[in-house]
């Protein structure tokens, strides 16, 4: 028996994505063409990526993870997932437009990306939660969009020890050059690229009982964009 469904204060949906057992899966690769046309797009408004995380062992999709390094004039890492396209999302029947997505985040200029043993330390997180992210909609058969918040646990507890942010909101870049956002492939799909924005647990539940317009109100005025910063001020913590 399906469970009813579950609204949040605002009137929006609240998935719950539970445990599933199944077998592992033979990853799904994208076309070559299709991954030169994502890569030469995000070698235009990022900058050329310098190193990739590979993954040798892909379920589902293969995610991989490109690492733009800071420049004067882009003055921090830039991280953005090829993969997640390789299979379409399962979106609403209003928004089958959207079934196509990479996903992106910003770090800042010192984040330790080239330790050798970062993969064993406290900094790891954004790679990692990149490729679950990505693999998320697969996984569960449903879809990542504008305004989505995914929360690190239930209840939520904090993505690391150095930040007390508990979820990530899925949010079009807003430092990029607006045609960063979408690109049309030839035969006419479109794929759709989001930054993933860590925020606090107070600003997850005030988006859940204020709606999505409302905390982005609360972000223009506290000037947030998607550049991660661990210490960055809680845009609802007095709300």
């Amino acid at each position: 028996m399906s469970k009813p469904p579950e609204y949040s204060g605002s009137g929006a949906p609240i998935l719950r994505h539970e445990d599933i057992e199944r077998d592992w899966r033979p990853a799904t690769h994208a076309e070559d063409e299709w991954l030169e046309r994502i890569e030469a797009h995000a070698d235009r408004y990022l900058g050329e990526a310098q190193s990739v995380f590979h993954e040798l062992l892909s379920d589902t999709v293969h995610i991989d993870v490109h690492v733009v390094r800071p420049t004067p004039e882009r003055n921090y890492y830039t991280l953005y997932t090829t993969g997640m396209s390789a299979l379409p999302m399962h979106t609403p029947e209003d928004a089958t437009d959207y079934a196509y997505a990479e996903l992106m985040i910003s770090l800042p200029p010192d984040w330790p990306l080239l330790d050798e043993q970062l993969e064993e330390s406290d900094y790891y997180w954004p790679i990692g939660w990149l490729k679950t992210l990505a693999r998320l909609p697969h996984d569960y058969n449903t879809w990542l969009g504008w305004g989505h918040t995914i929360p690190h646990g239930d209840p939520a507890m904090p993505i690391a020890e150095h930040t007390d942010m508990c979820a990530f909101m899925i949010l079009p870049p807003l430092q990029v050059d607006e045609d960063y956002l979408t690109l049309e492939m030839e035969d006419g799909r479109q794929v759709h690229f989001y930054a993933v924005l860590p925020i606090y647990l107070e600003e997850l539940e005030y988006k859940l009982e204020h709606g999505m317009d409302a905390l982005l109100d609360k972000f223009e005025e506290y000037e947030v964009d998607e550049i991660f910063d661990p210490n960055r001020v809680n845009t609802c913590e007095d709300a």
